[in-house]
C-alpha cells in the first residue's frame, strides 16, 4: 500500500491487493473493522474476535447460496433481498446449501476425516514424505512447495478418492492451475471445475458400476444419498460434492509447510529449539505455521436476516466477507502478530474457519503438517530458499508461496 492508499481502496480483486494484502488489512482493523465494499454490496470483516462472533451463528442469518467464494460477476449482481438456496438440479457443491441439505452432504463425505479415521493414515503419509525425500535431497535444488509437499498432498487425495497415486503430479497441476485469478475478476470456480470433474466423474461412475465387495465410503455415501425431494445425485452431481476434497487438500498443506519451513530457517534460534525435540517441538510449531502461513485470504455468505456489527446493520441480500488472514494477523488476538514465534500460545484459530463451514480437513491437514516437517527437519540439517525466484501468482482468494525452490546441503 503507497502513502496515498486508504482503507476505502480496498478490493478483494485489486491487483495491489492481490500482490500484498497484508497493508490494507491493518488499516482495515484499525480504522474500519465493518466496511463496506459499494461496488460489491459487501462488507469486510477484519478484526479475528469479530469474525470469530460471525462464524459461530448458524441459525441461517448467513448463508452460502452464492458460493463461499464468489467471483467478481457474482457480487456485481445486487440482491434485493434475501437469496434463496440454488435448484437441487444440477446441483452445486454443497456449501452453497443451507441445512438440511449441507449438513446431510457434509456427512457423506465426512468419514475419512474423522480422528480415528485420520489416525490410519500416518505411516503412509510418513512414507510418503520419505519416498519424496528420497528422490529430491539428491537433487540438491527443488521446489519445496511444489515436489515435496505439493505431491505428498495430492498422493493422499488420490488415494482417498480411489485415484491411481501415479496421477498426483497431474492432480497437483490441475488444482493450482484452478486458483489462478486475473486481477478485477477473483477466481471463476465454475472454469475450474471441468478440469477437476475429469478426474472425479469417472470415479464415481465407476463406483456406481461396481461389482466388486471394495469400498470407497466417500463415494458410496453419495451415491445413496437422497435430496429431500426423493431424487439422487447423477454421476457429475456426485462429483461435484467432492471438489472441497480435492482441491482444498491438494492446495493447502504445501503451501503452510513450505512456508513454515522457509519461516524457521528465517529464525536459527526458532529452528535450533523445534529440532531439540522434534516430536514434542513440531506440533506446537505447527499451529503457528498454520496461523500465519495458511493461504487462504477470505470466504464469503450472503445475510438472510439483518445483523448488526459496530452499529452498522447489514441487511438481508447484502454479503459479508470475512477476512481470515487479517483475523490471523490481528494484534488484538496475537501479540507480535507480524512476527513469526514458533511456540506462540494459540487458544483460538480462524485459518481453518469456524461453526458450520468449518474445514471439513483439519485434522487431516494438521496430521499431514506434522509429519511432512518432522522428516524434513529429521533428514535435512541445512537448506536455503532462494528468494529471488519464490512466486506468489496472482490470485484474490489465497496468497499462498506457490513455488519455492529451496537449495539443501
Amino acid at each position: 500500500m503507497t502513502a496515498t492508499q486508504t482503507v476505502g481502496d480496498y478490493d478483494p480483486f485489486d491487483p495491489a491487493v492481490m500482490a500484498d494484502p497484508m497493508p490494507y488489512y491493518r488499516r482495515l482493523r484499525d480504522h474500519d473493522p465493518v466496511h463496506y465494499l459499494q461496488k460489491w454490496d459487501a462488507y469486510a470483516l477484519s478484526r479475528f474476535a469479530d469474525i470469530w462472533h460471525v462464524l459461530e451463528i448458524n441459525d441461517g442469518t448467513f448463508v452460502a447460496s452464492e458460493g463461499t467464494l464468489p467471483a467478481a460477476t457474482v457480487l456485481a449482481r445486487h440482491n434485493d433481498g434475501p437469496v434463496p438456496d440454488p435448484p437441487l438440479h444440477p446441483m452445486p457443491f454443497h456449501a452453497n446449501f443451507d441445512a438440511p441439505v449441507y449438513d446431510e452432504v457434509r456427512r457423506c463425505t465426512a468419514a475419512p476425516f474423522r480422528p480415528k479415521a485420520v489416525g490410519t493414515l500416518a505411516e503412509r503419509i510418513r512414507a510418503l514424505a520419505n519416498e519424496r525425500l528420497d528422490e529430491l535431497l539428491p537433487l540438491g535444488r527443488f521446489d519445496l512447495t511444489q515436489d515435496y509437499g505439493g505431491i505428498a498432498a495430492a498422493s493422499v487425495v488420490c488415494q482417498l478418492l480411489g485415484l491411481p497415486t501415479e496421477l498426483a503430479a497431474d492432480v497437483l497441476a490441475t488444482v493450482n492451475a484452478g486458483s489462478l485469478a486475473q486481477p478485477g475478476q477473483g477466481v471463476e470456480v465454475a472454469q475450474a471445475r471441468p478440469g477437476c470433474l475429469d478426474y472425479l466423474t469417472p470415479v464415481v461412475a465407476h463406483r456406481r458400476a461396481a461389482t466388486d465387495t471394495g469400498a470407497l465410503p466417500i463415494v458410496d455415501n453419495l451415491l445413496a444419498y437422497r435430496l429431500p425431494d426423493g431424487s439422487a445425485l447423477s454421476d457429475t452431481e456426485a462429483a461435484v460434492q467432492l471438489l472441497g476434497v480435492f482441491i482444498g487438500g491438494t492446495e493447502t498443506v504445501p503451501k503452510i509447510v513450505a512456508h513454515g519451513l522457509w519461516e524457521l530457517s528465517r529464525h536459527p534460534a526458532q529452528l535450533a529449539a523445534v529440532c531439540a525435540d522434534l516430536e514434542a517441538n513440531v506440533p506446537v510449531a505447527r499451529e503457528e505455521m498454520i496461523r500465519f502461513c495458511a493461504p487462504a485470504q477470505w470466504f464469503a455468505r450472503t445475510l438472510r436476516r439483518p445483523f448488526t456489527l459496530h452499529d452498522t446493520t447489514m441487511r438481508p441480500g447484502q454479503r459479508i466477507i470475512s477476512l481470515l488472514a487479517s483475523a490471523s494477523r490481528d494484534e488484538r488476538e496475537y501479540p507480535e502478530a507480524d512476527s513469526f514465534i514458533w511456540d506462540r500460545p494459540i487458544p483460538r484459530l480462524l485459518a481453518f474457519g469456524r461453526g458450520q463451514h468449518f474445514c471439513l480437513g483439519a485434522h487431516l491437514a494438521r496430521l499431514e503438517i506434522t509429519i511432512l516437517v518432522t522428516e524434513w527437519l529429521r533428514r535435512v540439517d541445512h537448506f536455503a530458499i532462494d528468494e529471488a525466484a519464490a512466486s506468489r501468482p496472482p490470485s484474490s482468494f489465497q496468497w499462498g508461496w506457490n513455488s519455492l525452490p529451496v537449495e539443501v546441503c
